[in-house]
């Protein structure tokens, strides 16, 4: 699952002139067909498992999932748009939810909700983040993630460190506290010389003790995230549709600050130094220790060769705060379906407790409903994967919500070079002063 999207500058273009289309997707009227796309290969798997019983439970109805990779998903779907021929519904983004609602791109269901007498209730996170500003219901949440820390087990075990030690990792953003103890010492270079030990070479790292985290990502979802916001930040002003993200304050500063000074010591790759995946780098043995998203909890589990554990994140400064992002992408439907009805009954049904239970025995992703959670989580466990960690995330209430907010498209492309150019030292804390004036501007352009 992909949770971070490319900036697609067609994405808030809807109204131009776009040339090609995206294929003759959308249903006729009087259809009993309905196209579904996501850009996700592996929830596109697992939905056909809830397509069969749809179909088997509507005779003559068929539906037909698409998946497109997703350099190419926002720019086919908005060909679509413009072409009239979108899939009747698809998966989202919140990232893109302003730009597809404010030009009218998606039907708002909360006539069908009150008309089936669904309960959004049962959605444990995001569907708030598909309430668009007018105050209607465009969307259903379709699956959720967080951040949860990988680890070589025999790597930490050689070290030192035990299970229970990984587990309780405390963090500040002054000098790392414990976790930034145990990063130095599981850095090793070429010499064998640990990043605690005198005549350590920074220059010719065997081992990074931490992966990436000096990442480009505006949002760090799957990075610094889980780190600052321990300290009680948080990005923006206000959940749904911010005034201004919070790039200026200093607890980020200070935290960027010392995400930075991993890099310079060595501790962790600077930023574009693997092209690899993060489950590469743990499998290659270039890694010790880093964050990943809750999607990859089964291929992580499932390396061959390599004894992969699973830790929570970070506990912040008061030695008991965790605070981690969950993102849910959604269901929404096309608002020039010609099968509306039928269109509904399709996300509905993927919005409910069989469909999602169904298709989360799959283990790579996990669903908007807690109860089909449950069920994946045993049906994984009986695979060997433990997915106890994020389970147990929903259950102690760690989790908070993605910000839902507009341009971002636009935001991405204006924030992230700037985050390359502070990690690759073209800038310093000045930056951030930018960086929040450029997404006031930004979060109030229409």
């Amino acid at each position: 699952m992909i949770r971070r999207l490319p900036a697609l500058a067609v994405a808030v273009a809807l109204t131009a002139v776009v040339s090609g289309c995206a294929g003759s997707t959308g249903s006729a009227s009087g259809s009993k067909t309905v196209n579904w796309w996501t850009w996700d290969d592996k929830q596109a798997a697992a939905y056909q498992s809830c397509a069969a019983a749809f179909e088997k439970a509507n005779p003559g109805v068929t539906v037909k999932i698409s998946q497109y990779d997703v350099g190419d998903y926002f720019t086919k779907l908005t060909a679509g748009f413009v072409a009239g021929n979108a899939p009747d519904a698809f998966q989202n983004s919140v990232q893109f939810f302003q730009a597809y609602a404010s030009q009218h791109q998606l039907l708002p269901l909360d006539d069908d909700i009150a008309a089936s007498k669904f309960d959004l209730s049962k959605f444990s996170v995001g569907t708030d983040a598909w309430k668009y500003s007018d105050g209607k219901q465009y969307g259903l949440p379709l699956d959720w993630a967080a951040t949860g820390m990988y680890y070589n087990a025999t790597m930490l075990a050689q070290a030192g460190y035990t299970k229970q030690q990984v587990d309780s990792m405390t963090w500040n953003p002054d000098d790392g506290g414990g976790f930034g103890k145990m990063v130095a010492h599981l850095t090793i270079d070429d010499k064998g010389v640990r990043g605690d030990q005198p005549g350590f070479d920074k220059a010719h790292v065997k081992t990074y003790g931490f992966g990436a985290i000096a990442a480009k990502d505006f949002i760090g979802e799957s990075t610094w995230s889980s780190f600052v916001a321990t300290t009680g930040w948080r990005l923006a002003d206000k959940q749904s549709w911010p005034t201004t993200f919070n790039y200026g304050d200093p607890r980020f500063v200070k935290t960027m600050d010392w995400v930075r000074s991993l890099t310079d010591k060595g501790f962790a790759p600077k930023i574009g130094s693997f092209t690899t995946s993060d489950v590469d780098q743990l499998a290659s043995g270039k890694v010790a220790m880093e964050t990943g998203g809750s999607w990859e909890a089964s291929t992580f589990a499932k390396l061959p060769g390599v004894k992969v554990g699973i830790a929570p994140t970070v506990l912040g400064p008061d030695g008991k705060t965790r605070a981690v992002m969950s993102n849910s992408n959604g269901n929404n439907i096309w608002a020039g379906t010609k099968n509306p009805d039928l269109a509904w009954k399709w996300v509905s049904y993927m919005g409910s407790e069989e469909c999602q239970s169904l298709a989360s025995k799959t283990g790579t992703f996990f669903p908007s409903i807690p109860a089909a959670m449950d069920a994946s989580a045993t049906a994984m466990a009986a695979q060997g994967v433990d997915l106890s960690v994020f389970t147990d995330m929903m259950k102690n209430k760690v989790l908070f919500p993605a910000v839902v907010y507009g341009n971002g498209a636009a935001m991405q492309d204006a924030i992230e070079p700037l985050f390359e150019g502070y990690f690759a030292h073209q800038r310093n804390d000045d930056v951030f002063a930018t960086m929040q004036s450029k997404s006031k501007a930004l979060l109030a352009a229409k």
